[in-house]
C-alpha cells in the first residue's frame, strides 16, 4: 500500500516521470472562478471548457461525477463534482464526502488504467470548506491502498 507524499509546490506542474492526473474538487452550479481552478485554467484552457459545456448538457453532471480531460499527452485534469454550490448554508460547507468518495473512486479507476500517478492540493478543503481528517482517509482507500502514486501539493 502506497501513501500520500507531501511536497511545497504547485500542483499544476507535477512533479513525477510518466502519466500524471490532476485531481480537483468542482461545485454541482456551474461555476468555476476561484481557487485552485484559477491555476488550471491559467496553464490550460481545455479542463474549464469542457467542465462549462458538461454543467450546460447536464449529461451526467451531478454530484460525484467526474470528467477526465487530457491537457498534454502525459497530464489529464480530473475535474470532480464534489461540491453543493459555493457557500456554507444551513447544511454546512459545500463539500460532500459522500460524492467525494466516489469521485476518488473513478479516479482511482482511471489513473490505474492509464498507470498514472495523481496529484491535487489539499482537495475539497479550501472554497469547499471541508476538513483535512476526512478527505485524507477517502484518498488513502480509493487511491493509496491501490498502489496509486498519491502527491499532495502546499505552497
Amino acid at each position: 500500500m502506497g501513501e500520500i507524499v507531501y511536497v511545497r509546490g504547485d500542483a499544476t506542474v507535477p512533479q513525477a516521470k510518466g502519466v500524471k492526473v490532476i485531481a480537483h474538487v468542482c461545485n454541482d452550479r456551474g461555476g468555476w472562478g476561484k481557487g485552485f481552478v484559477l491555476a488550471i485554467s491559467k496553464r490550460w484552457q481545455e479542463p474549464e471548457r469542457d467542465y462549462r459545456a458538461w454543467y450546460r448538457s447536464r449529461d451526467g453532471f451531478e454530484l460525484g461525477a467526474v470528467r477526465h480531460v487530457q491537457v498534454t499527452p502525459y497530464i489529464w485534469v480530473a475535474n470532480m463534482v464534489a461540491q453543493r454550490g459555493t457557500r456554507t448554508g444551513s447544511k454546512g460547507p459545500p463539500i460532500r464526502y459522500d460524492a467525494l468518495d466516489r469521485c476518488l473512486a473513478a479516479l482511482g479507476d482511471h489513473a490505474a488504467e492509464l498507470g498514472a500517478s495523481v496529484h491535487m492540493p489539499r482537495i475539497g478543503c479550501g472554497l469547499a470548506g471541508g476538513k483535512w481528517e476526512r478527505v485524507a482517509p477517502l484518498i488513502e482507500r480509493r487511491l493509496c491502498e491501490r498502489d496509486i502514486p498519491v502527491t499532495v501539493y502546499d505552497q
